[in-house]
């Protein structure tokens, strides 16, 4: 099959396109042909998504305004708009080139770009997946670490794979890592506990029967392979829970998330900064780059300097913020004069989240989500609003969502095998894909396999493409709302970028040194 995609995990792909926020965001993006041709790539391997799973979508995007309402000129603000109608161009042609292609929409595309959501790129995210890939010095899904030598010599090195087929990884890469910790402790204890090899290793020498001997045949090629994988996971949650205790990161987690829910401000930036000396560059250029955009009026005049002095930062830390602040276009925030000066109403002005209700987490630092799942969760109940997010689809209506009446979304009778309003097909799970669990403690990956997500009676799917890179707390989003909507959504992007990969690129947008700039009194 000739994709031009890259799946990331199963509700996850990118088009490999690493260098797209630089082409199309940067200072030379300006009717420039490298960023028409990058987009015109990256619209045609989109389109190879739908045109292989046969799909019809309403295609949405960010439509960019000025401050005074007018029609966005700048091209960076056009971007989402070029990539939808070049999209929608390929698509319309599937209907009359590809055999059997739907004729009418079966699913949805929201087209953002990287300005949608500047916070979520930067701020730590507790998740065991997203500490991995943060903390950890690791090469894409490949994790090297030391193993005793099975020979008596000097310890070997060996690579793990974190990926789809590890059972333990599909269960604890969206958990808060105290959670994964505390599971891992539990999964160990219990698959001692039950693994028939396991025990026979802690027996005390007495004879074994025959059909001890049997068991233990039967299940030591699968105890082995648990075991290690398990025992590789501990390590791994070992040394992230001990660089969080040495960088003091739940103290940093703490102001980063209190400073994007309005619960800290200036005077907690300033003693952390003062008091926490020790912090590395590249945490206080974060708490920063959070902070600028939260608060974008303590960044004016000569206040940019006196943070960056106080923070300790080069001018070269500095073009990250500078550029995150280009990146906005002309949607930028109110004065700050038009915040109220008393300090509890300026802290709730300035939040950049609004506490989610309805949902209770049990972890600390847990609290913050990424834009985008606010935007999908009013995109499926048709609460996304049709100016801001306008759409290709313009002979015919947008769908109103759960909640609407888009004869799109009703078939006209349920049956048993579908009793969803919603669903418009029914797919079922493959046998293929069905989980294997077993008690017994033989089977491979016995308590451990997690159970896929049953796609039967869904609706139809929500694709959300972002342009610029996205971040692995957004695809985190997709998986948890797949199951709050029950509709599968899938996550594209240009590149999937932990936050030191993001401030690199962010830095590169544009090439001149940071010198006398009145905007950010540099």
């Amino acid at each position: 099959m000739n994709f031009e995609y890259f799946p990331i995990d199963s509700q996850g792909f990118v088009t490999d396109h690493e260098r797209a926020l630089g082409e199309l965001f940067g200072e030379s993006a300006q009717n420039s042909r490298r960023a028409e041709a990058s987009l015109n790539v990256m619209a045609s391997r989109i389109s190879t998504v739908f045109a292989s799973l046969k799909e019809f979508p309403f295609v949405r995007y960010r439509a960019s305004k000025g401050q005074d309402g007018s029609t966005a000129t700048n091209f960076r603000e056009l971007v989402a708009g070029k990539l939808a109608t070049a999209i929608w161009n390929n698509i319309t042609t599937y209907k009359s080139s590809i055999p059997n292609y739907p004729q009418k929409e079966t699913c949805e595309l929201l087209i953002l770009d990287r300005s949608v959501d500047q916070i979520a790129p930067v701020i730590h995210e507790w998740t065991y997946d997203a500490m991995c890939h943060d903390l950890l010095d690791m090469d894409g899904n490949k994790y090297v670490h030391e193993v005793p030598s099975k020979t008596g010599g000097s310890p070997e090195k060996k690579e793990v794979l974190l990926e789809d087929q590890d059972p333990v990884w599909l269960e604890l890469r969206h958990t808060h890592i105290a959670d994964a910790s505390e599971r891992l402790h539990d999964r160990f204890t219990n698959f001692v506990s039950k693994n028939k090899a396991a025990q026979m290793e802690q027996r005390d020498g007495s004879e074994l029967s025959t059909r001890d001997l049997q068991k233990m045949v039967q299940a030591l090629p699968q105890y082995n392979e648990q075991k290690e994988r398990l025992s590789t996971h501990v390590e791994i949650a070992g040394e992230l829970n001990k660089i969080i205790r040495d960088t003091g990161l739940r103290e940093l987690g703490q102001l980063e998330q209190d400073l994007v829910f309005g619960d800290a401000g200036t005077k907690e930036v300033i003693h952390y900064l003062r008091s926490k000396q020790d912090t590395s560059g590249e945490n206080k250029l974060r708490l920063m780059m959070i902070y600028a955009s939260v608060y974008p009026e303590k960044f004016e005049g000569d206040k940019a300097a006196k943070l960056m002095q106080l923070a300790k930062l080069s001018p070269e830390d500095m073009k990250a913020v500078k550029n995150m602040r280009m990146l906005e276009g002309s949607e930028k925030r109110k004065p700050s004069g038009s915040f109220s000066l008393k300090f509890d109403s300026q802290k709730k002005g300035n939040a950049a989240r609004k506490d989610r209700t309805g949902e209770e987490e049990t972890w600390q630092l847990f609290r913050f989500y990424p834009v985008i799942e606010e935007l999908v969760d009013k995109m499926c109940k048709g609460d996304l609003s049709k100016d801001d997010y306008q759409c290709m689809n313009s002979s015919q209506t947008a769908p109103r969502g759960v909640n609407g009446s888009s004869a799109r979304n009703v078939p006209p009778k349920a049956t048993t095998e579908s009793t969803n309003p919603r669903s418009v097909r029914s797919r079922r799970t493959p046998n293929w894909a069905r989980s294997r669990t077993s008690d017994d403690g033989y089977s491979s990956d016995s308590n451990l396999r997690s159970f896929s997500t049953d796609f039967k009676n869904m609706g139809q799917r929500i694709f959300v493409f972002i342009i610029g890179g996205a971040t692995r707390s957004e695809l985190r989003v997709c998986h948890k709302l797949t199951a709050k909507l029950r509709r599968e959504v899938v996550l594209g992007t240009t590149s999937l970028d932990d936050p030191p990969q993001y401030i690199t690129k962010l830095k590169l947008l544009s090439e001149k040194e940071i010198a006398v700039d009145p905007g950010l009194g540099i």
